[in-house]
């Protein structure tokens, strides 16, 4: 265990990584095993998700019904490969590699 795990527990850890990037939490998992398990808590993926991905999720379950149980992790890889279209609204849910945001389909 090396100095910096041993002082601060796991969820702060998380808490730091969750003000960074997607892709540097994905490289902060390569530290260490303390990292990787803070890097790939539900807390660090869940802030770079859209801020009503619940919603997104909970409309879109129909469609898809296997994305309530994904990780946030998941999730979020998922929703970048592949955008949502919601209930045939012009909203499109679109995760992007650093934070995540909605586009409005102008064409619909």
């Amino acid at each position: 265990m090396d100095f910096l795990t041993y002082v601060l527990p796991e969820d702060c850890l998380s808490r730091i990584i969750s003000f960074t990037s997607p892709v540097d939490a994905s490289r902060s998992a390569a530290v260490s095993r303390a990292f990787e398990s803070a890097a790939d808590s539900d807390a660090v993926w869940g802030s770079f998700l859209p801020p009503d991905y619940g919603e997104i999720i909970t409309r879109a379950a129909a469609s898809f019904p296997l994305l309530s149980s994904l990780s946030k992790k998941d999730l979020y890889f998922h929703l970048c490969h592949n955008p949502i279209l919601l209930d045939g609204d012009p909203i499109v849910s679109k995760v992007t590699y650093r934070r995540p945001h909605v586009v409005y389909d102008d064409r619909v």
